[in-house]
């Protein structure tokens, strides 16, 4: 059995890149929002950059709860679907680049916690995957504007799993 050389570091940066682009092409509502992520490694932050049209109240101002609320959504499965396709590409057992991909999680429940008003100004969320099975996942989602450890918002979303 021959051996492979390992890849160059640039084309699996931009294996992953290509992959992650798919999977959020895969979200049509993405771009409505103007959401983009930054990817470190495995790790994703999604980015809502601000737009006046995301304002939902005017006089305080502060953004929309319902562009709050789909910027968590798209966070989390954004996340939990690059989770799994990580582990899948990583491993060999999907090529990134073939037609074929894997399809998205289904949202089940999804409770958004509004902490305090969203200012007008770029927002950032991340996820955690706090359980993953076959059929079902559970996912924890922070937003926060300038100071991490000050969310404006939350959330807590169960997906089912596409089947394998």
């Amino acid at each position: 059995m021959t051996r492979r050389p390992p890849e160059p570091v640039e084309v699996i940066k931009l294996r992953r890149e290509a992959a992650l682009a798919r999977l959020v092409a895969g979200v049509p509502y993405i771009g409505f929002l103007g959401a983009r992520f930054d990817r470190r490694g495995d790790e994703l932050t999604a980015i809502l950059p601000f737009h006046p049209s995301l304002i939902g109240n005017p006089l305080i101002p502060a953004l929309h709860g319902g562009a709050t609320a789909a910027f968590l959504e798209v966070t989390a499965i954004i996340t939990l679907a690059w989770t799994t396709l990580w582990e899948d590409m990583e491993t060999g057992r999907i090529d990134p680049a073939s037609e074929i991909f894997p399809a998205l999680p289904k949202t089940i429940t999804f409770t958004v916690d509004y902490l305090r008003s969203g200012l007008p100004r770029d927002a950032y969320a991340r996820a955690t995957v706090t359980r993953s099975g076959r059929r079902y996942a559970s996912v924890h989602i922070a937003a926060w504007q300038d100071n991490h450890a000050k969310p404006f918002a939350a959330a807590t979303a169960h997906f089912l799993m596409p089947e394998a």
